[in-house]
């Protein structure tokens, strides 16, 4: 019984894997915060994104990711708390217009029904690049959500774009 239930589990895992699987951030430590005895512990994991469409911005952040063996699997339904920090790292140069609001990244966070998304928006008014991560359900949403900003400054002898002429619309 038990081996039926493991193929099961590793055909599911060949099937739904590669639709589920995203560009991967990169990683850069994670903490244990729950001991657990014969199974991979709780832990927090802090990643790092480069915004797609503007050059010079990286995002930082931290989620929750559970052990025990339905989190070894890949079939424990994630918290919705994540953590954001974004920052210049280099002269800001945007690739093309974006509607406020886009997609930064994506991550699933259960094998079907969350995600956790971070959003890119312009405070046209104060020249700030605005980045929200908020986690959704198809059921039931989450009101948690981080906000970072990164205020667009001149960088080196590269002078500071204005975010308002990228956005579309």
């Amino acid at each position: 019984m038990r081996g039926l239930l493991a193929l099961g589990l590793v055909l599911v895992a060949a099937v739904f894997g590669p639709a589920l699987a995203a560009d991967e951030p990169d990683l850069i430590f994670k903490k244990s915060t729950v001991w657990k005895f014969l199974s991979p512990d709780h832990k927090l994991a802090t990643y790092a994104v480069d915004d797609p469409l503007v050059d010079g911005v990286a995002c930082h952040f931290t989620v929750p990711e559970t052990g025990g063996y339905t989190g070894w699997l890949g079939l424990a339904e994630e918290l919705s708390d994540v953590s954001l920090a974004c920052r210049q790292i280099g002269p800001i140069g945007f690739k093309e217009k974006f509607e406020q609001g886009d997609e930064v990244f994506r991550q699933r966070r259960s094998l079907f029904f969350k995600k956790m998304q971070i959003v890119r928006g312009c405070d046209t008014k104060r020249n700030v690049l605005v980045y929200l991560v908020y986690s959704d359900k198809l059921v039931d949403g989450s009101p948690k959500n981080s906000t970072s900003t990164v205020p667009i400054m001149p960088w080196g002898e590269a002078a500071a774009q204005k975010c308002a002429d990228w956005i579309e619309g």
